[in-house]
């Protein structure tokens, strides 16, 4: 196996009111495909630290607010070029520290250029206005920016999951403090840091440590009008019991047991069925969209499973630094051995578990890599359907009446992105607009193909509020109402 060698060792520092902060602790980052391996040493952010990172942007906010929305989309432009500037580099970092592949993370980075260019061309609507006639009196409704929010973002895209919720509550006119996960902080405090340098000081912040050490400050803080929270429905959870105590706003986007419905008219394409893979596959299935469950009329399931396996039989696994992989591994050590548990309970269950591609030995042994499989015609009361795998598996359902399929697709706590999959755009609408879930793709499912001017976030358990697009915008503002009197 072809190695094009290691990453020079990598560092980041906080940095918040306008200057670079260092610390006695540092967190080390390791490789996912080579846990022994030493990626890179990120600083580990005391409470105080923490502490004075809000307070600086609680005196940045005046000055921000007050500023236009065209003069504020005019700085992030500016600020947005940096992303890209050494996109290359840090996406080698980014690739070293989380596992994915190198040109996954790219799209990353690309993610928050992309996110933030559609926020700015909102720059018409942020201080609109409605008016109310009277009687009893003539309203004025508008919309001011909330104040600090702290944005906390997981490993899997932090810096595109960053891009829903940055640009847009600095649009609004907010400053931010953003957390970086803490077992993958490198690329993202680098790409952090240079687009804080071009606003003023203490408009974005970046602050690095344990979840412990340094979460209550950043959430249950009087000073922090808002959080937003990425990552899994525990976590969700934690957070908004953190923030209820100074009953901060928040918004979660969190898992979701996302499902595919298979109608009996659908059609494959080699386009679509390379969306679909992608969309069950890609950064070894750790994507929240991504699809978990599938549904399939039973007509279609041959051809599904034929179309699939296709497919599976030419994945490399192996370390995201050999240009041939096209699978790397876990993020982290406990989600293999979740994963690996799952399919283990489906093989003792008498369910059809096929497994694809070879693990890696040598020098990558200890790499928390995975072979993916389907799963057939699994009890559907085993966990590798009720649960989010958060891994490249895949239960596959078959199902006669279409009520049915819609039934078993609904069957779940979560309701984050669905697909349906059917030649009638009638259908699409009618089937489609049944399935419980926040966003549903038509013929294709996955975050290439999301519409990033629509609102996201998930129902049920998947989460609460919007994300991106106008409604994204005004989730980092509160309703102003003002009552003129005639009188």
């Amino acid at each position: 196996m072809t190695d094009t060698g290691t990453v020079a060792r990598a560092t980041s520092a906080l940095y918040y009111g306008g200057q670079e902060h260092h610390t006695e602790k540092t967190l080390t980052i390791t490789n996912p495909a080579k846990p022994s391996e030493v990626v890179g040493e990120a600083a580990a952010a005391t409470r105080e630290q923490a502490l004075e990172a809000v307070a600086a942007a609680k005196e940045a906010f005046p000055a921000w607010a007050a500023l236009s929305p065209t003069e504020r989309g005019a700085l992030l432009t500016e600020a947005n070029a940096t992303v890209a500037a050494d996109v290359e580099a840090d996406a080698a970092i980014l690739s070293a520290e989380n596992g994915k592949v190198v040109g996954e993370c790219i799209g990353d980075h690309m993610g928050l250029v992309q996110r933030t260019d559609l926020a700015i061309g909102l720059a018409d609507i942020v201080d609109a206005t409605e008016t109310l006639p009277g009687p009893p009196t003539e309203t004025i409704v508008s919309y001011k920016p909330m104040g600090v929010v702290t944005i906390i973002v997981p490993f899997n895209w932090p810096i595109a999951i960053l891009g829903a919720a940055l640009p847009y509550a600095l649009m609004a006119g907010n400053t931010v403090v953003v957390k970086p996960p803490p077992s993958c902080p490198l690329a993202t405090t680098r790409a952090v840091q240079r687009f804080a340098e071009k606003l003023p000081a203490g408009v974005l912040n970046v602050v690095t440590g344990e979840d412990a050490e340094i979460g209550e400050a950043l959430v249950s803080n009087e000073d922090v009008a808002k959080v937003c929270f990425t990552g899994s429905v525990g976590g969700g959870k934690r957070i908004m019991s953190m923030a209820a105590q100074s009953l901060t706003n928040v918004t979660l986007e969190l898992g979701g047991n996302d499902a595919v419905l298979i109608l009996e008219d659908a059609e494959f394409t080699d386009e679509n069925m390379d969306a679909l893979f992608g969309g069950i596959y890609a950064s070894t299935g750790q994507i929240c969209m991504n699809a978990k469950r599938i549904y399939v009329h039973s007509s279609k399931k041959e051809e599904l499973v034929s179309e699939l396996t296709k497919r599976l039989e030419n994945v490399k696994i192996g370390p995201a630094s050999d240009p041939s992989t096209t699978m790397g591994p876990f993020h982290q050590k406990a989600q293999l051995q979740f994963v690996t548990e799952l399919v283990q309970e489906a093989k003792d269950s008498g369910a059809d578990v096929r497994e694809f591609g070879e693990l890696p030995g040598g020098d990558w042994a200890e790499g928390n890599f995975i072979r993916p499989s389907l799963v057939l015609d699994p009890d559907p009361s085993l966990r590798v359907v009720t649960e989010e795998q958060f891994g490249p598996t895949i239960p596959i359902i078959t199902f006669e009446e279409v009520e049915d399929g819609i039934r078993m697709v609904n069957d779940t706590p979560y309701g984050l992105c669905n697909s349906v999959w059917t030649s009638n755009e009638e259908s699409a609408r009618t089937v489609g607009s049944r399935l419980e879930a926040g966003y549903i793709f038509h013929n294709t499912h996955g975050a290439p193909f999301l519409d990033q001017r629509a609102p996201f976030g998930g129902v049920k358990q998947s989460g609460i509020g919007r994300e991106m697009g106008p409604i994204g915008l005004r989730a980092f503002m509160e309703p102003h109402a003002l009552g003129l009197s005639k009188a």
